[in-house]
């Protein structure tokens, strides 16, 4: 059993809206997942919610707004800087769009009723999103293309804190 995950321990995963650099697996936890969030200038991941998770985000560098809803259409927006940490509760509709620079917060799921049965793994949740979506697993994951990250001429650099640089896939604005 692990109980310290490195910055050497993290899988990079570049969606056409954000990146996610998974640190802990929900397969590997009880009730928790643990992943950081890059997002560019001006990107922001669809709004959208989670029925079976609790998300609670700090904020390490960048600025931003979360937008909330109870149903979908009615939206509350709060604006987010490095220092803050943000609760989503279950079934919280939510998005954080990056405002100025590059933004990053350490996200942190709980799972209340435990690990989802649906999606027990990292990846399992990935490719749910990606079906959902119309969005690639094999290209968002870094499996294709060279690797984690990777994605040949297009590839930029990306980190999160504490990590070295490496390779990520370039943005794409392809909306569901």
């Amino acid at each position: 059993m692990r109980y310290v995950f490195g910055p050497d321990s993290k899988r990079h995963y570049r969606f056409p809206t954000h990146v996610n650099d998974l640190v802990i697996d929900r397969a590997e936890s009880t009730a928790s997942e643990v992943f950081w969030v890059v997002l560019e200038p001006g990107e922001a991941p669809p709004l959208h919610k989670h029925d079976d998770t609790e998300q609670v985000f700090l904020v390490t560098a960048g600025r931003g707004t979360l937008t909330t809803s109870l149903d979908g259409s009615a939206a509350t927006r709060e604006k987010l800087r490095a220092g803050d940490i943000a609760r989503i509760p279950p079934s919280t509709w939510h998005s954080v769009l990056a405002e100025g620079g590059e933004m990053r917060y350490l996200a942190v799921d709980c799972f209340p009723g435990g690990r989802p049965a649906a999606e027990p793994t990292w990846d399992g949740h990935v490719r749910g999103v990606c079906r959902q979506k119309g969005w690639d697993f094999d290209e968002v994951s870094g499996r294709r293309g060279g690797g984690p990250g990777a994605s040949g001429a297009a590839a930029k650099k990306s980190r999160t804190p504490g990590s070295a640089r490496r390779n990520s896939p370039g943005k794409s604005r392809r909306r569901a």
